[in-house]
């Protein structure tokens, strides 16, 4: 099991988005959006999205260009190694290694940064240089635990060491949804960039007389260890007359074993170009190699006479995959144009959500988040329907269907999923198929955390199958559920995976047998209460029923004497010592993923009546929450960087917490999750660099913001209901699909004013602390109530609390701990 710490210690559908880019183009011109608008200057809510949110810290985001979901992600390097680096650039850094074509959202594991491009002038140098900073991670403003040794400040007054590295001014950088530039000091260039779907476009303009060059590095790439190199294998480059570069290598790192191919264009022709292995130049006139560690340097005459651009198609299955999707997505050298066509399909799908707030920083950080969830998962076949599949064959999609990859499950299956089927519900067929597909070819089964055709193993569970249930329960059609059943049932059922031997049999995993034991029971449970419902689907109802009982295996790991979830042995005796802040028992391993006690205990999303029972009561489970609200916010020193953002022990800056301060709701105490609630959106997403309390996750962070600034969270995503927190907004405007509106409105809302005093459904009474999925999707006007003061009576009755195993809160079937 690799945790992620342990690991690194557009047009309405994009034109079924595997249209060309010259159809998006051709509507810009139809539309009259051909005058000049390169730059930062954005329009419509675009205006309000700031892509360096996130950047510092530990958010772990890259500013750089794409599209909504695109396979491109052309960005900024800044380092390459290390927890911090795990996008590939970080603002304090102070110095850029170079523009990449491949990035990933906000993870804290990480791969990519391939097709490393930098401009410079001068002798050409093959290595970037040192960064100039201790290998240390940055300080955030919402760090937990402290850490060993000294941490990295935002404002670093790095030397880089010698190399083809830049120091740039902070200042000029820049950028907007699908643009971004910098004035790269060291070499006095101008670099500007913007994205396709499958490929980049880049804008250079040297100011220093005579010739320049390009320098491509094909050895770079992230790695874990900074003494240690991206490891490649099968790198070639091959040189096609005196404008074309083309190439591959396979990466041997996170993703172990993935391809990645590339084609590059320079609008000027170079005079002279050399390739490179190991760093040692080929003979003159060499046109191809083959190797590992490969780069190149094109050289062009007069280099300032005009801009330079360069255009990257990449793709995973050859080097005419990279060669048409660049062909299809940038036909021409229109840098303005493409850079007009990413920005009006950035507003159209920001646009999916319109909202009114009369705090400025809420526009910026509610359209920063919604921009954050769009970053993930990213497209993964070619112009052409072919992409690598998880068994790393090479396959043709049916017409109109489309491959993703980047799924950051674990993560994603809380927020991300659940908002993505209310305002981006017509691609959730295209991205749930994708997931049956993978499951269905690849080697290790359900996906986990696949990333470029590999299964990483990443995170604990194979949440997958609540992506898949949900979308089964909430009645999205065109997906291969019979085709998915199968396959997660012999998970279930059959393998042995990572404890479920030991969860079948003993019905917990026990922590002397397993790492994370504790935390794999509780998530293993999860995944058998959305395997039943695929399985009913299925007219499997023995199975059904089974996997209801053992979904009920959260029990076991839970101690009623001290009302804490705590490390089992395998001969069911509690292992000792034991301290709720800790992170497990012994120096071996740890009992928890990312967590401890005090947080796993509230990780129950399903059976939350039943839970409550195990505390004694509802009563001595809201105490409980409480406490853990109000408890100290101590950690140990060996609490990894992920345990941050706390409110007591209450962490927001990992996902295990995303659903916590919603249990109220099935208490009765309605009123206090909106208190939290609403603290928790002032105070964890100031729209900063260090503005996110945690890594971001592929889209998670900032859906739980934006699921709650609307008032709504999926606290058990399977079920299809949402809870209602504090509206956040004035006014929102969700595009459902179709015609279909959602409509939400506050009134008397505002700063100290989270209290929901009353609420109507499309113009009547509606007391109940939650929603149906089906109800929100069929379209209405949800309008709330707000207060300065809490009514403590909304959501009190039995009757108007959420449901939760499938019943109404009066219905629940109390269980004991045996």
């Amino acid at each position: 099991m690799v945790s992620r710490r342990q690991f690194l210690q557009g047009v309405g559908a994009f034109a079924a988005l595997s249209g060309p880019l010259p159809a998006f183009a051709r509507l810009a011109h139809a539309s009259g959006l051909t005058k000049q608008t390169t730059g930062t200057q954005a329009n419509g809510v675009s205006q309000y999205v700031d892509v360096f949110v996130g950047t510092g810290g530990h958010g772990h985001l890259y500013p750089g260009a794409s599209m909504p979901y695109g396979m491109v992600q052309l960005s900024p390097d800044t380092h390459d190694a290390g927890w911090d680096a795990s996008s590939g650039y970080h603002q304090g850094d102070g110095s850029i290694m170079g523009f990449s074509h491949t990035h990933l959202s906000g993870t804290g594991a990480s791969d990519m940064l391939d097709v490393l491009v930098m401009p410079a002038q001068g002798p050409v140098l093959l290595q970037p240089g040192s960064r100039g900073l201790p290998d240390a991670n940055y300080h955030s403003r919402f760090d937990g635990a402290a850490g060993a040794g000294p941490q990295l400040s935002a404002n670093n007054h790095a030397t880089p060491g010698h190399g083809y590295r830049s120091r740039y001014e902070r200042a000029s950088e820049q950028a907007r949804p699908g643009y971004y530039r910098v004035h790269l000091t060291d070499h006095d260039i101008r670099a500007e960039l913007t994205a396709g779907l499958r490929a980049g476009l880049h804008r250079y303009t040297f100011h220093g007389p005579g010739k320049g060059h390009l320098l491509i590095d094909l050895a770079h790439g992230f790695h874990d260890n900074a003494n240690v190199p991206c490891a490649v294998t099968d790198a070639q480059l091959r040189l096609i007359g005196n404008d074309t570069l083309v190439g591959g290598r396979r990466v041997h790192q996170w993703a172990n074993g993935r391809h990645i191919y590339f084609a590059m264009k320079v609008s000027r022709p170079f005079s002279d170009a050399t390739l490179y292995s190991e760093d040692a130049a080929l003979p003159s006139g060499t046109a191809q190699v083959q190797g590992t560690h490969l780069k190149a340097a094109l050289h062009i005459d007069d280099v300032a006479r005009a801009p330079v651009l360069v255009k990257v198609g990449i793709s995973a299955v050859d080097i005419d995959g990279a060669l048409r999707n660049l062909d299809a997505d940038i036909p021409d050298w229109d840098f303005d144009l493409l850079q007009r066509t990413a920005a009006e399909t950035w507003e159209r799908e920001l646009s999916r959500i319109r909202i009114e707030s009369s705090s400025q920083a809420v526009m910026r950080s509610f359209y920063s988040s919604l921009y954050h969830t769009m970053l993930a998962p990213t497209l993964f076949s070619d112009a052409d329907g072919r992409y690598r599949g998880m068994d790393l064959a090479v396959h043709q999609l049916p017409e109109g269907q489309h491959n993703y990859s980047t799924y950051s499950l674990w993560d994603t299956y809380r927020a991300l999923h659940p908002l993505l089927t209310l305002y981006q519900s017509e691609r959730v067929p295209d991205l749930v198929n994708g997931l049956v597909r993978m499951a269905a070819e690849s080697p290790d089964g359900p996906p986990v955390w696949p990333l470029q055709g590999v299964e990483t193993g990443c995170m604990i569970g194979y949440h997958s199958a609540v992506v898949i249930a949900e979308a089964q329960a909430k009645g999205f059609a065109g997906i291969d559920y019979a085709k998915a059943w199968p396959i997660y049932r012999k998970r279930a059922m059959d393998d042995d995976y990572r404890g479920l031997p030991y969860y079948r049999k003993l019905g917990y995993i026990p922590s002397d047998k397993e790492g994370e034991a504790v935390s794999k029971t509780l998530e293993y449970a999860y995944d058998d209460w959305a395997l039943s419902h695929m399985a009913d689907a299925a007219g499997a109802k023995d199975d059904a029923a089974m996997l209801r009982r053992r979904s009920r295996n959260y029990r076991h790991v839970f101690d009623t004497a001290m009302n804490f979830v705590r490390p089992r042995g395998n001969d069911s005796q509690w292992l000792e010592p034991f301290d709720p802040r800790g992170m497990g028992h012994s120096k071996q391993w740890r009992d928890f993923t990312e967590s401890n006690a005090w947080q796993a205990t509230f990780l129950n999303q399903h059976d939350l009546y039943a839970y409550m029972g195990l505390f004694g009561s509802p009563e001595v489970f809201e105490r409980k929450l409480d406490e853990l609200f109000t408890t100290s916010s101590r950690l140990p020193p060996d609490a990894p960087p992920d345990i941050a953002g706390m409110v007591g022990q209450y962490a927001h800056g990992n996902e295990p917490s995303h659903h916590v301060a919603y249990l109220y709701a099935y208490t009765g105490a309605h009123y206090k999750a909106q208190a939290r609630v609403r603290m928790l959106m002032d105070t964890m997403y100031p729209p900063d660099p260090d503005g996110l309390a945690g890594n971001e996750d592929c889209g998670q962070m900032s859906a739980w913001y934006v699921m709650s600034a609307l008032g709504l969270y999926a606290v058990d995503p399977v079920s299809t209901n949402y809870v209602f927190g504090s509206p956040l907004l004035d006014h929102a405007e969700v595009a459902l699909g179709g015609d279909r509106k959602l409509i939400i409105r506050t009134i008397d809302n505002g700063k100290n004013r989270p209290y929901i005093q009353s609420v109507q459904w499309n113009g009547q009474p509606w007391t109940r602390s939650w929603i149906s999925h089906a109800e929100l999707a069929a379209g209405g006007t949800l309008q709330f109530h707000m207060s300065d003061t809490p009514n403590m009576q909304f959501g009190a009755a039995l009757s108007d609390r959420p449901p939760s195993f499938g019943a109404a809160a009066g219905e629940a079937i109390a269980i004991d701990a045996s």
